[in-house]
């Protein structure tokens, strides 16, 4: 069985995606921030799970993650690198300090430019390491092909990603390592939890006060009550890594139907009035 690479495991989709493929006979290599993590992932998923401690956005930390993998791997290929770890910061864009964009850029795309650069010889841009070359996964979002009020940052990011993977899976075709992008709605995990905890009341006194803490009530609940399973999205990432003929991309949503094919096909100006209609984004006519 094949050795994987998978960042950001210690909750969520980086967790579902370590217990699905150490389940099915793989080992993982899991990136956490905390000692803490690492230990309690150890005790839990056992011998076939080896903690890495960095910040994705820590080249140096990065590289020497890839420094123990590779001595572990004794000059063998790894089978795949899921680059998962992420942050989502909301806001409207018109009141959105710079540096808080600055940060969603520098996580969730720098971030990914870093464990890539560090661990793409290990898949096989090192030639001289024995194996086939092995597999890119990158988690992105329904945010990366649709972009909604107040998550601006975090489906710029995405929508970003979903640019850089492509150009990276062509770049890669002269190593023979192929990159997929997974695409989820939502799932069940710890972040609706942040999300709960991020502070709305700096933009109270905006124009988007009301409509804010209407969409975070909404989206908070939409995500605990409807939200997949991390395992689900766990699976498919074992898919993409294992099956003869993936496809380039894979979007895993709750229902497919209403969140996926309607908005793909409904015209772009009807969906935002909808949205609009229920944020209240009508604008006050002024006096002439």
């Amino acid at each position: 069985m094949g050795s994987v690479v998978v960042t950001g495991v210690s909750t969520g989709i980086g967790w579902g995606a370590t217990k699905i493929l150490i389940k099915n006979g793989h080992r993982v290599f899991g990136s956490v921030r905390k000692q803490a993590d690492a230990d309690r992932l150890q005790k839990e998923f056992g011998a076939k799970f080896v903690p890495l401690i960095f910040d994705v956005v820590d080249p140096k930390a990065v590289q020497a993650g890839a420094a123990v993998v590779r001595e572990a791997m004794k000059g063998e290929t790894l089978m795949g690198l899921v680059n998962n770890a992420g942050i989502a910061i909301s806001g409207p864009l018109l009141y959105l300090p710079p540096d808080e964009l600055r940060d969603q850029m520098e996580v969730n795309l720098i971030g990914v430019l870093n464990v890539t650069q560090a661990f793409a010889p290990l898949l096989g841009a090192d030639t001289s390491l024995k194996g086939k070359p092995g597999r890119i996964v990158n988690i992105s979002s329904v945010g990366g092909k649709r972009a909604f009020p107040f998550i601006g940052p975090y489906a710029a990011s995405k929508h970003a990603l979903e640019g850089f993977s492509e150009a990276l899976r062509r770049e890669l075709m002269l190593f023979g390592i192929d990159v997929i992008i997974i695409g989820p709605g939502s799932v069940k995990t710890a972040i609706w939890d942040k999300a709960e905890q991020v502070d709305i009341t700096r933009y109270a006194n905006t124009p988007y006060g009301r409509s804010i803490e209407q969409f975070s009530k909404f989206f908070v609940e939409q995500g605990r009550k409807g939200g997949l399973p991390p395992e689900k999205l766990g699976r498919v990432i074992l898919h993409a890594l294992t099956t003869a003929k993936p496809k380039t991309r894979y979007a895993v949503v709750p229902n497919f139907v209403q969140d996926r094919l309607v908005p793909a096909l409904m015209p772009k100006r009807m969906l935002d009035r909808i949205i609009a209609g229920r944020l209240g984004f009508t604008p006050e006519k002024k006096a002439s």
